[in-house]
């Protein structure tokens, strides 16, 4: 969950037990029972139901049916916005404490969320354990929250949610709590970052709240609150019972997973779903802010293991990933600094396909100007500008998709972060306008020349074009006139260039290396 757990005094379990016995009679198998410190969940055949404990917490109050009833109801409509197929329905507890009945004969004495249950082993945090969770999943969630968060509604103007103000005392009331448990001098070196960084990032938060960026998320989005069911990877699980922590600046939400990602080892996963989000929702805007709510983040997750060990609630939470060593590691930020690449070459030479294994490898961001350049007249990146009747290719349009490129880049790198710029840049022109990017914000600047034998180039473009699952409209056509005229690299230019010939295998850790030792 997101908010630090707390003990609670026994509660009467007669009425779970009770139930649980008659789910067993009723469909003839053993039900199974879990716990959190605020649920009970029996898992019976097909279905899972989920009541509340009647427990008062500093931030909930399940001690009347009232509020067990209308909770239920809230989680029911907040997750069926991410998983319908999971969600179904609000069910009465009828009968007594010692014989309860699900047939909706009586008075109800508490309430259950029906969920549809899903496979064992099918949370991406039990496929992470496996060694079976792979790129295409994290970015297909990635995708689906960046979908999401673009349609979810906007926090009302004024509201003090995402406020610079209720953001740092967020982050202290974690630190507050984490502190009895954890190193003295690690939590004084995160106190002192978290200030500094609220002097630091307070012009931003005003930004994002003014840009609508504060908006109803899920709110606690960690691996263990995704799923995989049939083909589809689906969010459930959202914070329901307070809403300031489901409303929340959208990069909040999603730091969540990039976050959890990395605590288990996998900053690789964790760029992938990065990379994913932003060529969805193009909100490069907010890489400014994400690094500090990756760390709040990961001292949430520390806190709520570190309580549960305490409490004697879980007792694996030990042997979980280290989040306070995640939140220090992330507080000191990437080592690798900022620096710009772009990719050059004629359409299938590979660039796309190198950038895409450079990102996970250096922890970069990527531009895509292919995505980019749709965006700009609200295409998504796999619909076709024919389709639409739009003519995207005009030199006016090129100018603007370089210049979103150029913004976006400029963001990216003040953010921190190592930035691929993936376009064909076959002019000397933008080329040099993107090495002044980074002569202006003092970054090194990097060219990936990639070059192909001509007749792999027309094979490579022609199986893309007839796949149509990729944002490049280049057709053969296009192909032919690049042969034509575009402008290789000069002398100078080759002296910033790393080379590659993509015909055969490339070893992308080589290349990668090379990029990273320049200076």
């Amino acid at each position: 969950m997101n908010t630090p757990v707390a003990s609670a005094a026994p509660v009467d379990r007669t009425l779970i037990h009770a139930l649980r016995i008659c789910l067993q009679a009723l469909t003839e198998q053993p039900v199974e029972l879990l716990e959190t410190h605020i649920s009970w969940i029996l898992l019976s055949g097909s279905l899972a139901y989920k009541l509340r404990k009647p427990v008062r917490l500093p931030f909930l109050d399940f001690t009347t049916l009232e509020s067990r009833r209308h909770d239920c109801e809230l989680e029911l409509r907040l997750n069926q916005r991410f998983a319908p197929s999971l969600y179904r329905e609000v069910v009465p507890v009828c009968g007594t404490p010692e014989a309860p009945r699900l047939d909706g004969i009586g008075e109800p004495i508490d309430y259950a969320v029906c969920m549809q249950r899903f496979s064992a082993g099918a949370l991406l945090s039990e496929q992470l354990a496996a060694g079976r969770l792979r790129a295409e999943q994290v970015e297909q969630l990635g995708r689906v929250l960046a979908d999401f968060h673009r349609n979810a509604p906007v926090a009302a103007p004024g509201s003090q949610i995402g406020t610079p103000e209720q953001i740092e005392k967020t982050v202290v009331d974690v630190l507050d709590q984490l502190a009895p448990m954890a190193d003295a001098d690690a939590i004084l070196a995160l106190r002192n970052w978290v200030g500094e960084q609220a002097r630091l990032l307070a012009p931003a938060w005003l930004e994002r709240c003014a840009c609508g960026a504060i908006r109803e998320g899920h709110g606690d989005l960690h691996l263990a609150n995704a799923v995989q069911v049939g083909d589809e990877i689906l969010p459930f699980d959202c914070i329901e019972f307070d809403p300031a922590l489901r409303w929340i600046d959208v990069i909040s939400d999603l730091a969540f997973l990039t976050m959890d990602l990395q605590a288990h080892g996998r900053a690789d996963l964790a760029y992938r779903a990065l990379d994913a989000y932003l060529q969805r929702s193009g909100e490069y805007a907010g890489l400014r802010v994400l690094r500090f709510y990756e760390v709040y983040r990961a001292l949430v997750r520390a806190l709520v293991a570190g309580l549960r060990v305490r409490d004697g609630a879980d007792r694996h939470s030990a042997s979980g990933p280290d989040y306070l060593g995640c939140a220090l590691r992330l507080m000191r930020g990437s080592p690798n600094a900022a620096r710009l690449m772009i990719t050059h070459g004629l359409s299938g030479s590979g660039k796309s396909t190198l950038a895409g294994q450079l990102l996970e490898r250096a922890g970069a961001i990527r531009l895509r100007s292919d995505v980019e350049r749709k965006r700009l007249f609200g295409l998504t990146a796999l619909q076709r500008s024919a389709d639409q009747d739009l003519d995207v290719y005009t030199p006016e349009a090129t100018r603007r998709t370089f210049d979103r490129l150029a913004s976006c880049a400029r963001d990216s790198l003040r953010a921190g972060y190592p930035v691929i710029v993936d376009a064909a840049f076959l002019r000397r022109s933008e080329r040099q306008a993107f090495r002044a990017l980074a002569a202006g914000l003092h970054v090194p600047f990097t060219i990936l020349d990639c070059r192909a034998d001509e007749a792999l180039l027309r094979q490579r473009v022609a199986a893309r074009s007839s796949a149509g699952a990729d944002a490049s409209e280049a057709d053969l056509s296009v192909l032919q006139r690049q042969l034509q005229w575009h402008e290789p690299l000069d002398i100078d230019e080759k002296a910033r260039a790393i080379e590659v010939a993509t015909d055969d295998g490339v070893n992308i850790a080589s290349v990668c290396d090379r990029w990273l030792a320049v200076v």
